[in-house]
């Protein structure tokens, strides 16, 4: 090895280190003739003399590129350079010790700081020589630029395949790569009746949830990508959540190539690392690469961006809501309240909320919270169900005329019910079929002899035989229970039609169809409080026509109201008293709240918040005024004494409301008669009033004293 005479005794007499790394798992697994010539890097140090060598191979799959994770090993490698303990670090190649510049050049002014010698499969470098350390950096900066010349390649040519839509790793189930290496429709009739079945039980049901729900409780499955033995290959299984609300969300299926929507970011941790992360997705039109009609779709790039829109309205979160950063409409729900989530507030601008109240949550309320939760008050607030009622005979106004028309759709939904499911249970029977005739065919290709092969195909074969056997029992179960509008039936519901209010309120249409209907029609609905008293509505029904209502506001049923009385005693104790004291004197008085409940000092600050009085949490201290016991403690008396001084009209005294706390000035207290009453109690004691028959009485020891005396 060139360089040997470097090696000196006092190089010999520490140890070396064997720095082996390589940088992905791929060839951990696969590199093997590459391991082994670094391993034998081991005995290359023990021939140069060096008895104890040490071998660090913890960073193997470790990248050592910029962002990449914490190496252990190589950390641990710079340690023992800083302790003196190496006196040779052996590496391959310099790659293989770092791919930065930082970290190199750190690994360079350690050794050369600990006199270390660096050597590799050929030769041996002093980093304190010149020539030495001149070549070290020339070969720790060529090993920098390869990476990232080889990462700039990588890149250009991705991107490159990329702008012509030609790169993507994994299709998305239901396409395939066809000879001309375009993409294409799944051949498959099943896979792509099952894709297919996804987009249209969603506009049917309109929720990501509700469209999962159907397929769970269908028992139907859909094709999924499945990693086995190293390739990816379609398989049926039963959907989830994040599966379904993955291919809605999807732009391929819209007929669009898109790459590059959620790009690559350095972010610096709080540890000062470099870590690489994906950021958030952004829209398909501003992604790096976008091509519509790229493809052919399962649905057209309007559908896919209006369903886009749907899920945003579905979305009560603020930052993937409307766009407005108040947050969606949400998803339809059982709750009575029909105007949910399209009702806006037209003073602040914030969407109305719901609350239900009453025995079983029969009535509610629209709200809107304005600055409640920042310690301020409500914007609106006014009953539900007397505006929903009128908002039903508007929208009635609008749907009767086309009543004929919802009946023969009703219609065709009654008679295609069930053909869905029914199809995809037909595509699954004839694809369990073909399976278990192609096991059948291999069964009977094997020599009968041969029972280690034949056993496992007839087992493989009576499971296919055994799953066709379900999935047809599933279809004639399907079969049998479609439904098939009698012709007494057609009439009745075109007979509804023309009577379009019945449907509305028969009982057995359901306040989720009520609330599809009112969103289909409507946007949105801005309201706010008239000086009148009323209620002001400007409705924006879908395709811009705007309709103005006006209506008396509504009281909710069943709306606990605070008595007059308590209202009065809180707004004169309110200015002065604290929450917990108020609550003490209505307690005190035997009042109740308008549940019936006692009083409280969060009840009594939420009835204070309702009806707009202000106040203060607690008690807020008065400089030169107490109470009666702040009186007895100032004075060093009982509470009793300066009852008795105030019922004679001695000590002045101010009280609010009945059973309110006293209100005692101390200079009242300090000055005379005040004063010298208590004096003679605290000297004699015995409390004598001003006015009291007692007091003109002499003093009974001081009268046979003054007898001893005479005598």
């Amino acid at each position: 090895m060139i360089g040997e005479q470097k090696i000196t005794p006092k190089h010999r007499c520490r140890k070396a280190i064997v720095y082996i790394r390589q940088s992905s798992d791929a060839q951990v697994r696969h590199n093997k003739e590459s391991q082994a010539l670094q391993y034998a890097l081991a005995s290359r140090a023990r021939e140069l003399g060096f008895d104890d060598v040490e071998v660090i191979d913890t960073d193997l799959g470790s990248s050592a590129s910029l962002g990449a994770k914490r190496r252990v090993g190589f950390e641990r490698l710079l340690g023992a350079v800083a302790f003196g303990h190496v006196g040779l670090v052996l590496s391959r190649e310099a790659s293989r010790l770092s791919r930065t510049e930082k970290d190199w050049c750190h690994l360079l002014e350690l050794c050369q700081l600990f006199d270390t010698l660096i050597g590799d499969a050929e030769t041996v470098y002093d980093p304190n020589a010149m020539d030495d350390q001149l070549i070290l950096g020339i070969k720790g900066t060529l090993s920098a630029v390869e990476l990232k010349v080889l990462r700039m390649r990588l890149q250009q040519g991705r991107d490159n395949k990329a702008q012509r839509g030609q790169y993507y790793p994994l299709l998305p189930p239901g396409y395939v790569w066809n000879e001309m290496q375009q993409v294409v429709k799944d051949p498959d009739l099943r896979i792509q009746e099952a894709i297919a079945s996804v987009f249209a039980k969603f506009r049917e049901t309109g929720s990501i949830r509700q469209t999962f729900l159907w397929f769970r409780e269908s028992g139907l499955e859909l094709p999924v990508n499945k990693a086995r033995a190293g390739t990816y290959r379609v398989m049926f299984q039963r959907p989830t959540h994040a599966f379904i609300g993955s291919v809605l969300h999807n732009p391929f299926y819209g007929g669009a190539y898109v790459w590059g929507q959620r790009p690559i970011k350095a972010v610096v941790t709080a540890s000062g690392a470099v870590r690489r992360r994906q950021a958030a997705p952004c829209p398909p039109e501003d992604a790096k690469v976008f091509i519509p009609d790229h493809h052919e779709g399962y649905i057209s790039w309007s559908t896919h961006q209006e369903n886009l829109r749907l899920m945003r309205r579905n979305s009560l979160h603020p930052d993937r809501g409307a766009g407005d950063g108040l947050g969606g409409l949400g998803a339809v729900r059982c709750g009575d309240a029909l105007l949910a989530g399209l009702l806006r507030c037209g003073e602040c601008g914030r969407r109305l909320h719901v609350r239900y109240g009453g025995p079983k949550h029969a009535y509610h309320r629209y709200l809107c919270l304005g600055t409640y939760e920042n310690g301020g008050r409500y914007c609106l607030g006014f009953g539900g169900r007397s505006t929903d009622r009128q908002f039903a005979q508007q929208l009635l106004a609008v749907l009767s005329p086309h009543g004929v028309t919802a009946s023969l759709m009703a219609l065709e939904q009654l008679d295609g019910e069930t053909d869905e499911r029914v199809q995809m249970l037909r595509r699954r029977v004839e694809q369990l079929d073909y399976e278990a005739s192609r096991a059948f065919e291999q069964y009977d290709e094997v020599d009968p002899r041969n029972r280690l092969v034949a056993q496992q195909l007839e087992q493989r074969w009576n499971a296919r035989l055994e799953e066709l056997e379900r999935a047809r029992t599933q279809l004639r179960e399907a079969e049998q229970g479609r439904r098939v509008a009698t012709p007494d039936e057609r009439r009745k519901l075109i007979a509804l039609g023309e009577n379009f209010e019945l449907v509305w309120n028969d009982p057995h249409c359901s306040m989720e169809l009520k609330k599809k209907l009112v969103r289909a029609l409507l946007e949105e609905a801005v309201v706010r409080e008239s000086t009148e008293g009323k209620l002001a509505f400007v409705l924006h029904w879908k395709g811009g026509v705007h309709t103005y209502l006006e209506t008396d506001k509504p009281s909710s049923p069943g709306l606990h109201k605070t008595a007059p009385d308590d209202l009065e005693i809180i707004r004169t104790l309110a200015p002065t008293y604290g929450d917990d004291a108020i609550a003490m004197v209505l307690n005190r008085l035997g009042r109740r709240t308008a549940k019936g409940n006692p009083w409280s000092q969060q009840r009594l600050k939420t009835t204070r918040s309702r009806y707009g009085i202000a106040g203060h949490s607690r008690t807020p201290e008065r400089p030169g005024v107490v109470s009666m016991g702040g009186a007895a403690r100032h004075c060093g008396v009982s509470d009793t004494t300066i009852t008795r001084l105030v019922e004679a009209n001695l000590l002045p005294m101010r009280q609010l409301v009945a059973c309110a706390p006293w209100e005692i000035r101390i200079d009242d207290l300090d000055r005379d008669p005040v004063r010298s009453i208590i004096d003679h109690l605290k000297r004699t004691g015995r409390l004598v009033l001003e006015g009291d028959a007692l007091g003109s009485q002499a003093d009974l020891f001081q009268q046979k004293q003054g007898s001893s005396n005479a005598t």
